[in-house]
């Protein structure tokens, strides 16, 4: 479905700072919601991001997929195998690669963040960057993110935030004041793309 409703999507990229990165710029810890993996999975294939995935049956017939794409599975997840799976995005954030998050999965609750990502930066010095994928009229499925499925030849925009850096030597309170920086970031790109998508 991806590789037949995905490359007819009229895909238009916005950047909160103006000054649009590369899109391969590495290496980026990127947190978006669940409910837009499916554009996202087009949207930035073929660039070996680095994506979190459980060892349960979706996690790896999910991990199948994504790798077809050009991503690379690391085993884990926010529920399940937690520490071992931050240590593997560590290696590979240190090795130069970009990470991603589906940063309310793998079963919500739906647009709340999770920790993951300000962990990671705090470490190894990478920015966090926050995107999310508003489709025109798209269909959602009945799943506790809404996943959307882009309609043929419909509008879509992938809005980007700017950078946010984590100091290596932030507290607790700072860091909690990060992660609250990352929601805001996730909450202002989706509401951003979502009223504009129609316009793009």
């Amino acid at each position: 479905m991806i590789r037949l409703i995905a490359p007819t999507m009229k895909l238009a990229v916005s950047f909160e700072d103006g000054a649009p990165p590369s899109l391969d710029a590495k290496p980026l810890v990127l947190a978006f919601w669940h409910s837009c993996i499916f554009p996202a999975i087009y949207a930035w294939r073929n660039l070996q991001i680095r994506v979190m995935s459980s060892d349960s049956f979706d996690g790896e017939y999910t991990g199948r997929i994504i790798r077809k794409f050009g991503f690379v599975k690391v085993r884990g997840s926010s529920s399940k195998g937690a520490v071992r799976a931050l240590l593997g995005m560590r290696r590979e954030i240190e090795q130069g690669a970009t990470v991603a998050f589906t940063i309310d999965g793998p079963r919500g609750p739906r647009y709340v963040a999770k920790p993951g990502p300000v962990v990671l930066a705090r470490a190894t010095g990478a920015p966090m960057v926050a995107f999310h994928i508003a489709l025109e009229n798209p269909w959602v499925l009945n799943t506790w993110d809404k996943s959307m499925i882009p309609k043929p030849f419909s509008r879509a925009l992938l809005r980007i935030s700017c950078k946010i850096h984590v100091p290596e030597d932030s507290g607790e309170d700072e860091r909690q004041r990060y992660h609250a920086e990352l929601q805001a970031a996730l909450d202002r790109v989706r509401e951003f793309a979502e009223a504009n998508v129609g316009k793009s």
